[in-house]
């Protein structure tokens, strides 16, 4: 089956000096801790991590603004939390074939892979051919035309920059009174 989605890629950067400069423990408690971030901010965004790759991961929104929520947000916290390390990461939108319930396959899974291995430090790239709409708070940086691996001619890219609004957790469509059984 065929789906729309958007994809990230995240990575942390610097992870495999950190853990070679500071051991295997202290490489651990940070990426403890990130991958802590990512599932709380996952939640509070409504999207899914879809697997973890070492010390980064793929996750998937149905929607693209939820998605570019989810990676914006996580920049901005876990900068403080994850120091001295960095994140990078790779935006995608479009259709890919749902493979065997649990992963996918395609070219925006395949294009935000790319991505995010062309980002550097705190970078967060996005196609400009695929931007929709951007969330409040968040604007883009026009990096231009760049050539990724496996596909072909070159492709425009922003930079997404910013911090997306506050989540609205109010969903009042959700509030019941329970009613006596009297």
């Amino acid at each position: 089956m065929r789906v729309p989605r958007t994809f990230v890629f995240l990575d942390l950067s610097g992870f495999t000096n950190y853990t070679a400069a500071y051991g295997d423990d202290a490489a651990g408690r940070i990426l403890g801790t990130f991958r802590a971030l990512v599932r709380e901010i996952a939640s509070e965004r409504g999207v899914r991590v879809a697997k973890w790759l070492g010390d980064g991961c793929m996750v998937v929104a149905v929607e693209q603004k939820a998605g570019i929520e989810f990676i914006t947000d996580l920049a901005s916290r876990a900068a403080s939390v994850c120091a001295p390390l960095t994140l990078r990461a790779g935006v995608a939108t479009g259709h890919a074939l749902l493979f065997e319930g649990d992963d996918y396959i395609g070219s925006a899974v395949n294009m935000a892979s790319r991505l995010c291995d062309r980002a550097k430090n705190v970078d967060v790239l996005v196609p400009t051919m695929q931007l929709e709409r951007l969330p409040e708070g968040v604007t883009v940086e026009h990096v231009g035309e760049i050539e990724l691996r496996g596909f072909p001619g070159t492709i425009g890219v922003v930079r997404l920059i910013g911090v997306p609004g506050p989540v609205d957790n109010n969903d009042s469509s959700e509030l019941w009174t329970p009613t006596s059984l009297s």
